[in-house]
């Protein structure tokens, strides 16, 4: 607003002075020294209105430069009126174009102010302005006097107009440039979200699958644990769907919060969580054998606990997908100094699966992601035993 209230200003300044500028050069060229009156001719008369008209073209001088500054060159090269409205003209062309047609136009203002200087130079002493710069007679002084003069004053507008361009340039590239980053803020957020979803959801469903089957084989108590379990898995992967749908919907946050819109995404889990996520996939008929042995667990940076979580999670969705029935064994040890190592390892089974089923590879793929993320290693494969191992290793450190 400002910038829009200020450029108004310039520009009635500029049109103003242009128009009080063509009256003077219009009062000089008709005035009668020996009868000390004003008798200008037609062909004067045509060169003010041509002066006034170009003035009051500077108001359109950044939406049209070109045409602007065209017609602003007429009462000068023409009439030998005055170059002002050139001159304002050149700074807007300047701003707009560094080309061929900016330096084309800037050799016209150049000659066209040249031109008006040395006609205002060479009027009656009385009425002339040049004359008390360059002189007032004609000689090589004051020729050369009105080539700098013209110099000087068609460089200021043209630097002031190239200075004008570069920062708007600038500005352009700011903005593309922020809006780049927010993109590349929202893309790198959508992909955390799909990470995330993809680990929480393969577990649940995996879990969900292996109960599914326990339920046609089971009869009696187990029966219920089983359904109960099912149940409660079902229920958190629908509202765990609920959360993706609303952030691809909204391109927000996970849902909505009645005070400001949006309401904090659910907690992350930590190395305090491991051991209920194991004892979930053994109550959904995983076998899991698990060593833990952390050395300070409770100060574990979160972004660490969260990895380790996630990763464990994983590779024993991969089982339940690669390996139904084998069972996993889990290692997490480290501390402080040492950093953490996650080990999860299953037997390989008997009989390949016949084809992949959907989304192999991407949890693998995020497992990666994560532990690069926080500096760490990971690895993960068959062995010579026949098994296959996935083995982390993630610094324990402020992440």
């Amino acid at each position: 607003m400002a910038r829009r209230v200020l450029g108004v200003v310039l520009t009635v300044v500029a049109v103003a002075a242009c128009v009080i500028s063509s009256i003077f050069v219009f009062s000089a060229q008709g005035y009668l020294p020996v009868t000390q009156s004003f008798d200008p001719t037609w062909w004067s008369t045509l060169g003010f209105f041509t002066g006034i008209a170009a003035a009051v073209m500077l108001c359109w001088r950044h939406r049209w430069p070109e045409l602007v500054l065209g017609i602003a060159l007429v009462p000068p090269l023409c009439f030998r009126s005055d170059a002002l409205a050139a001159l304002v003209a050149l700074a807007a062309l300047a701003a707009r174009r560094r080309d061929r047609v900016l330096w084309s136009g800037s050799v016209l203002v150049y000659v066209a102010t040249a031109w008006a200087l040395f006609g205002d130079a060479n009027r009656h002493p009385d009425v002339t302005v040049a004359g008390q710069i360059v002189g007032k007679q004609f000689s090589a002084v004051q020729l050369m006097g009105t080539l700098t003069v013209a110099v000087v004053m068609t460089a200021v507008p043209l630097t002031v107009g190239v200075v004008r361009g570069m920062q708007d340039t600038l500005a352009i590239r700011e903005a593309k440039e922020e809006e780049l980053r927010a993109e590349m803020t929202r893309r790198a957020e959508r992909t955390r979200i799909a990470r995330e979803m993809h680990d929480v959801l393969g577990h649940r469903l995996s879990l969900l699958s292996l109960q599914a089957g326990a339920l046609e084989v089971s009869k009696g108590p187990a029966t219920t644990e089983a359904a109960k379990t099912v149940r409660t898995t079902a229920r958190q992967s629908l509202e765990d769907l609920r959360q993706v749908i609303g952030v691809l919907r909204d391109g927000q946050g996970f849902g909505e919060n009645s005070e400001n819109g949006i309401h904090p995404e659910p907690p992350q889990p930590t190395l305090a969580d491991i051991p209920e996520l194991v004892a979930n996939a053994r109550r959904a008929g995983l076998g899991v054998n698990v060593t833990i042995l952390l050395d300070d667990a409770g100060g574990a940076p979160a972004l660490l606990g969260t990895t380790a979580y996630r990763i464990v999670q994983e590779s024993m969705t991969n089982i339940l997908k690669h390996a139904p029935g084998a069972t996993a064994e889990v290692s997490v040890r480290g501390g402080p100094g040492n950093g953490l190592t996650v080990e999860v390892v299953n037997p390989l089974p008997a009989i390949a699966a016949a084809g992949r089923p959907p989304g192999a590879g991407a949890g693998l793929t995020g497992i990666g992601e994560r532990v690069t993320l926080i500096g760490g290693n990971v690895s993960a494969g068959p062995t010579e035993e026949r098994t296959f191992a996935v083995r982390a290793w993630l610094p324990w450190g402020h992440h």
